[in-house]
């Protein structure tokens, strides 16, 4: 199968990311002493920026830490929604599916010596594992913030949501084109089965149409 060709991605602005995990990190850190935040950052836009990734890329970060803006009135803390988002796919190689426990357990061991407390880096893995099946309880206000900001670019208009698609392959493309066609249709059979994909009033309101309306729209190309 000839490897496909990678989307173009923006160049990442990095100093701006820098600057979004200092604001977050100094909003979250608690007692006096803390260490340099800015080597954290700088591992985990390094991790971001790994050659295997297409579409979890820190243009995706990006993406989701803008709609968590959007949406922070629905959290209880914004800011482990935000750091959540920073973990959230940082460990990424898509031939495995441990990245969200691996990624989970990344933020366990960093968030506390960067002076993070206990319970935000609890409440922060807990969300990071919540990424696998992005169906949080109805009373969850972070998870529901931060599974509809992971999801959001499946309301994309149509031209970013193919690209979007075309990323996907691109991470795949060790994949047979039938295994992925077959695969990539029953997972967008299975979003098309719940009966909301988005959870905060806002998501539900703005990207629930257009987003089944795509993933219907890309299941007819793959199994037309």
């Amino acid at each position: 199968m000839p490897t496909p060709t990678p989307s173009p991605v923006p160049a990442p602005d990095a100093d701006a990311l820098r600057a979004r995990w200092l604001r977050t990190l100094l909003a979250a850190r608690e007692g006096a002493c803390f260490p340099d935040p800015f080597p954290y950052a700088d591992n985990l836009i390094k991790r971001w920026s790994e050659p295997q990734r297409r579409y979890h890329t820190v243009e995706h970060l990006t993406a989701v830490l803008d709609r968590i803006d959007v949406l922070a009135e629905y959290a209880d803390d914004p800011d482990a929604v935000r750091l959540a988002a920073w973990f959230h796919d940082a460990v990424y190689l898509p031939e495995r599916s441990t990245n969200e426990e691996r990624s989970a357990r990344l933020a366990e061991r960093a968030l506390p010596e960067a002076g993070v407390p206990q319970a935000t880096t609890d409440e922060v893995a807990r969300l990071v594992r919540l990424t696998v099946t992005h169906d949080p309880a109805p009373d969850d206000g972070n998870g529901a913030v931060l599974c509809d900001a992971d999801l959001a670019i499946l309301a994309a208009d149509t031209e970013a949501y193919d690209r979007y698609a075309r990323a996907v392959r691109e991470e795949y493309a060790f994949v047979p084109d039938d295994a992925f066609r077959a695969g990539r249709s029953d997972v967008l059979r299975q979003l098309l089965t719940l009966p909301r994909l988005f959870r905060t009033p806002y998501g539900e309101r703005t990207w629930e149409v257009p987003a089944r309306r795509n993933l219907e729209a890309e299941l007819a190309r793959l199994t037309g």
